[in-house]
């Protein structure tokens, strides 16, 4: 199942958090704007596929989408959409064109 336009409906922005520690010693995180890309978002359910990702990862969303020439996407960075924030914990690389992006995703505090 690879990727037209009509399946990448979900608008995705990619965000680097950074931890900054002021004069006082108190640490607060910066987000840092990278990219807006289109997406298709698959969330966890009881798939094969799912299945077999459940030994070894807290993933409960995949993101596809197509490479961003000269970017590179890390775990650590943060994937938000209009269903919430999602951490990436992989990145795997799909026929050279697209990223695959297993997230889990960040419940508000």
């Amino acid at each position: 199942m690879w990727m037209s336009l009509g399946k990448m409906n979900t608008f995705v922005e990619i965000l680097e958090v950074t931890s900054q520690k002021d004069d006082e010693g108190f640490t607060r995180k910066d987000e840092k704007y990278l990219y807006k890309v289109r997406s298709y978002l698959e969330e966890r359910h009881g798939s094969l596929k799912w299945a077999n990702m459940a030994a070894y990862t807290k993933a409960n969303a995949i993101f596809q989408l197509r490479k961003i020439p000269g970017f590179e996407i890390m775990p650590g960075m943060i994937l938000r959409c209009d269903r919430g924030d999602f951490k990436v914990i992989s990145v795997e690389l799909i026929k050279s064109r697209y990223i695959e992006l297993a997230t889990e995703k960040i419940e508000p505090v």
